[in-house]
């Protein structure tokens, strides 16, 4: 089994410096978290892996594709592999588990 605690995947993250931490890797996903603070600019590109947003925390907007939705604590997110998305007019810290199937990289 392996357990985790957001409060300590948070503070890993922030002493690495990066916007992304990335704690599970297995043959078939992988998962991580992604934080980017309130009027950030989200630097993201397609992935080659379907993805899988849950919002921690924090308010934004997302544009998958051609649609875009506001999302708050509690969203969950699909994303199919390929496809152009970003969030956006961020305005409160958001912090988001990242799901990817197959894994990342």
């Amino acid at each position: 089994m392996k357990a985790f605690r957001l409060d300590e995947l948070e503070a890993e993250r922030a002493a690495n410096d990066g916007a992304y931490l990335q704690f599970v890797r297995e043959r078939n996903m992988s998962v991580g978290l992604y934080a980017l603070d309130a009027g950030a600019l989200d630097p993201q590109q397609p992935h080659q892996q379907d993805e899988l947003y849950f919002v921690v925390s924090g308010r934004a907007s997302i544009t998958v594709g051609t649609e875009t939705t506001q999302v708050g604590r509690g969203s969950v997110v699909y994303v199919p592999a390929g496809v152009a998305h970003k969030f956006h007019h961020i305005t409160e810290d958001l912090r988001v588990m990242v799901v990817f199937s197959p894994p990342e990289g």
